[in-house]
């Protein structure tokens, strides 16, 4: 029996950042911290494949995106990013509140986590 396209991890990644990109190129809306959080999840399988030189790297970037209750190294290990979704609407809000707080520079502050997750997508986009 063939698998559905609902299926293959890929074809869910490129669907969710495709609806990610489409928020963006409409210029009318922010970007939601849940989508993103969403479509940023689905990468995390994509860091296994790229074997045990890169092992440190999928386990910050998978603390920053999916659950986990216990902690890693000293650092807690929750999805921030989903967890900050059910407050927090947007990204630009998620900054504005990191702003507003003065934590934007601390570790764990979700503008921290943020940056984290983009650069581990630019990785995985760039291997």
């Amino acid at each position: 029996m063939a698998k559905s396209n609902t299926d293959k991890p890929l074809r869910k990644i490129a669907e969710a950042f495709n609806e990610l990109a489409a928020t963006v190129n409409s210029q009318t809306a922010d970007v939601e911290v849940a989508p993103f959080s969403h479509a940023s999840s689905l990468v995390s399988p994509l860091f296994g494949c790229l074997g045990i030189a890169f092992k440190f790297a999928e386990m910050d970037y998978v603390a920053k995106v999916n659950p986990h209750p216990n902690s890693f190294a000293g650092i807690v290990t929750v999805d921030d990013l989903a967890v900050a979704s059910k407050s927090i609407m947007t990204l630009p809000a998620l900054l504005d509140h990191d702003i507003k707080g003065n934590c934007v520079r601390k570790a764990g502050s979700h503008t921290r986590n943020l940056l984290r997750v983009k650069r581990g997508l630019d990785m995985v986009s760039l291997l």
